[in-house]
């Protein structure tokens, strides 16, 4: 059972009792007043059968002729039986005053449903004893003496009546337009003065002329038609004025731009002014029905066509004057037959007018609404993730950092994927952009709820770290968000590890949400730089870091004015000192800050898009040295370090055929060195770059071998010429055995593979012979030579070392103390043919 069905249900029970209670007592009024009739003479005297006949008679007539006012399904009667019980009672005894109203009244009401017919006949027998009561108790007598002498007691008498009949009356009326009695009472109660005040009159009126003159009663009827004509016109103008005024208010009330109230406000207000038992508002459009009485809603949600009353429902199109823009459908529910007059149609147009209006103004504002939010929130968030945004960040940032004192520490992490390039430049962005989802939800996982997680742009994440009890928890946090990225991402079936670094900044004492942000981002780098995952803002190293971010926007200038320089530290044979070759290394001459090493300058390049320029210019100035030194009589090999990115263009083996063929260099005079990453092991496009090369006859070198995270699994796929042992392990090995193990494995690796062994960081003659009795046969270092400028270089290969040109430093053991094996080392001077071909026309 519905809320609207319980309701019914709980007024009905109500309305029954109230009605068996006037019944009960009415019959016994009836039954005692039978019982007088019987038993007492009728006094002739006064009246006779034909006065009783009149009685009843009169008390019909006035009860029909009524004023009918429909509430809910009912329709309420105003009429002027009270008169005619006050005209009987003052000329008839009590008993017979009782039974004719009881005769007239079921005469008149024969027609309704027998509950309205009870409750009719029992309320006008309870006033009708009321008015023999009042009359008896002031000692009345017909006729009076004077004629004045019955104005008081009559207006006592009706006075009674009148209460009687409105405390019946009002109860009923109330229970069944479901509003409260004290409001029921005061409703109309002007009009129902005046009509007790007409009523009244005419009772008195018809009194005097029977006390006058019988005869004189045939200008009683046109008296009363006339008074109740004009207090029918009064009755109808006032709930015409009613009725206007409560549409006035009610669509007043419509005009407001939320569709909740708009429809809650038309339901009840709507229940009130058509004085229907249940309102529903059908909007298919939004699959939405609202349903409700004038107490309140009782059902709001989808579309449903179960509605609660069972009746009339009159129905009405939600639609404007021209009849356009159908946006549902208005329903009015009454439990009983019920017939709108004219007027009442008219005006439930209007309303439904209206509430068209006002549902499609609220519709129209939410839409607005929601477009607006939409533009707000696309404003302040990251399309791709979902997460907030640079602009977003800085407004909560700057706002968190105003009341950071009473909520705890603020901390900012930055977060940057490395070589994430290498994934759009391989997969696509496509895939790229899959990647940033998937790293963006670890991301909010792993943050706290009042954490502020957001994309600054490409592969940049912030996290906003809020209420910390204290700044060394950021650490302990920023961890945890770095962990939550350790698990490879599965992209199209293909798992890719992402590495990333980050960087953490507490708030200082001025600079605002900016300044914290910068100083995040120099920490960033500062891990970047270090090799670390993470790293805390250290205003020691904030001067560097700030040279580098300014050194960025200047790439382009440098690539453009060809600051960009080579240098070249020579790789020697251990044994007799004898160059074999040299590494080429970047470096830039800046023309404010002088020369800047590579690693301040080499990640910005890589992110900058300006790497194909700046690799072809370096390496046009390596094969350039080479042709210097052959010229010289030199014919040594040169090391160009390649940047993993570069390994991503299928067009960068074409790119380096081609300069060796503009210098006229063959294939084996390039050796390309190449630093392990995760991608050399991973994307099938660099097994395809470096194929190329290797089947161009390009030797490959991989560096810094042993510090890698996959060293032994590379060498399975990357066809490389060479292996280059870290300093770090040079440096340690006299000191540290494991240090020792690595140079040792390494070298044993190279013999069965037949692959040169370079050491790099050779710093002293100890850690040079160490090296060459483990079987290392080539080795660079400050030991011999420091970078140079190529022509430098030219210039120590031709003073050479104890008169021989081209050694760098005196031989360990003496000519033929020594025999040398077949492989595993480079020749000084001359090419391998056995693995390096002629390059290809």
């Amino acid at each position: 059972m519905t809320l609207s069905q319980r309701r019914a249900h709980e007024t009905d029970r109500r309305l029954r009792l109230l009605v068996g209670l006037v019944v009960v007592l009415a019959t016994a009024v009836v039954g005692g007043a039978l019982h007088l009739a019987v038993t007492s003479p009728f006094p002739t005297s006064a009246t006779d059968g034909a006065t009783v006949v009149m009685l009843a008679f009169l008390i019909a007539v006035g009860t029909r002729v009524t004023i009918r006012i429909r509430i809910r399904s009912t329709n309420q009667s105003i009429s002027w039986n009270e008169t005619a019980i006050i005209v009987g009672a003052a000329i008839a005894p009590g008993p017979w005053v009782v039974l004719c109203t009881a005769v007239g009244i079921a005469i008149a009401f024969h027609r309704l449903p027998r509950i309205k017919l009870a409750f009719g006949v029992g309320k006008n027998v309870l006033v009708a004893l009321g008015a023999v009561i009042t009359l008896t108790a002031l000692d009345w007598r017909w006729p009076p003496e004077q004629a004045f002498d019955m104005v008081a007691p009559l207006a006592v008498a009706y006075l009674v009546a009148a209460v009687i009949d409105d405390v019946l009356a009002i109860p009923a009326i109330a229970l069944a337009s479901g509003n409260k009695i004290p409001r029921q009472f005061r409703t109309n109660l002007d009009l129902r003065l005046a009509g007790f005040a007409a009523r009244f009159v005419v009772a008195v009126c018809t009194l005097l002329i029977l006390r006058a003159d019988p005869r004189l009663l045939l200008a009683v009827p046109p008296l009363v038609l006339s008074l109740h004509l004009a207090y029918s016109a009064r009755v109808r103008a006032r709930t015409e004025q009613q009725t206007w005024q409560r549409l006035a208010r009610t669509t007043d009330a419509l005009n407001v731009v939320d569709l909740d109230r708009v429809l809650t406000t038309a339901v009840v207000q709507a229940a009130e002014l058509f004085s229907a038992d249940e309102v529903e508002i059908a909007l298919p459009t939004v699959d939405r029905t609202v349903r409700g009485t004038n107490a309140g809603i009782t059902y709001d949600g989808p579309h449903d066509d179960t509605a609660a009353t069972t009746g009339t429902v009159v129905p009405i199109a939600l639609e404007g004057h021209d009849g356009t823009d159908d946006v549902g459908a208005l329903r009015l529910g009454f439990h009983g037959p019920v017939r709108l007059s004219e007027r009442e149609q008219y005006t439930l147009r209007t309303f439904a007018s209206a509430l068209c209006t006002a549902v499609r103004n609220a519709q129209a504002y939410a839409e607005l609404a929601r477009v607006s939010e939409e533009h707000a929130h696309a404003a302040s968030h990251d399309a791709l993730t979902g997460l907030a945004n640079r602009r977003h960040l800085l407004e909560q940032g700057t706002r968190q950092l105003s009341t950071r004192h009473a909520d705890g520490v603020t901390a900012l992490v930055l977060i940057d994927l490395n070589h994430f390039k290498e994934v759009n430049d391989t997969l696509g962005h496509t895939a790229g952009d899959r990647v940033l989802a998937q790293v963006a939800d670890r991301l909010r996982h792993a943050a706290r709820p009042d954490d502020l997680v957001a994309r600054l742009g490409g592969d940049e994440f912030a996290v906003l770290l809020r209420g910390l009890p204290a700044p060394a928890v950021a650490a302990h946090r920023a961890e945890r968000l770095l962990g939550a990225l350790d698990e490879p991402v599965d992209v199209d079936g293909m798992r890719i590890s992402v590495e990333a670094s980050g960087g953490i900044a507490v708030p200082g004492p001025d600079g605002g949400m900016p300044e914290l942000l910068r100083r995040a981002d120099v920490a960033m780098y500062q891990a970047k730089r270090s090799g670390q995952r993470l790293c805390t803002y250290a205003t020691t190293s904030d001067t560097a870091d700030l040279a580098r971010l300014t050194l960025g926007g200047e790439l382009p200038r440098a690539v453009a004015d060809q600051e960009f320089t080579v240098n070249f530290q020579p790789i020697v044979d251990l044994a007799t000192g004898e160059a074999i070759g040299a590494e080429a290394l970047a470096r830039w001459h800046h023309p404010t800050h002088g020369m800047i090493d590579p690693m301040r300058f080499l990640e910005a390049v890589e992110r900058s898009g300006l790497l194909p320029a700046f690799a072809d210019a370096i390496l046009d100035q390596a094969l350039l040295a080479v042709t210097a030194w052959r010229e010289a009589g030199f014919d040594l090999p040169v090391a160009v370090n390649v940047s993993p990115r570069s390994l991503l263009d299928p067009q960068f083996p074409r790119s380096v055929l081609t300069r060796l063929r503009a210098h006229d260099l063959p294939p084996d005079r390039l050796i390309l060195e190449l630093t392990e990453t995760l991608t050399l092991s991973q994307l099938d496009v660099v097994d395809q770059v470096l194929g190329r090369l290797r089947d161009a006859g390009i030797q490959l070198a991989l560096d810094d071998f042993g510090t890698g995270y996959s060293s032994l699994s590379l060498l399975s796929r990357v066809p490389v010429h060479e292996l280059k042992i870290d300093r770090s392990f040079v440096t340690a090995m006299d000191t540290s055995a494991e240090a020792a193990a690595v140079i040792r494995s390494t070298l044993d690796l190279g013999r069965s593979l037949d692959l040169t062994v370079v050491a790099e960081g050779v710093e002293n003659e100890p850690q040079r012979r160490a090296l060459w009795e483990l079987g290392c046969t080539a080795g660079q270092g400050h030991l011999f030579a420091r970078p140079m400028s190529s022509s430098a270089l030219l210039a120590t290969f031709r003073r050479g070392s104890g008169g021989r040109p081209g050694s760098l430093a005196p031989p360990l053991h003496d000519s033929g103390a020594v025999i040398r094996l077949p492989g595993g080392r480079r020749q000084p001077g001359r090419a391998r043919p056995d693995r390096h071909p002629h390059l290809p026309a």
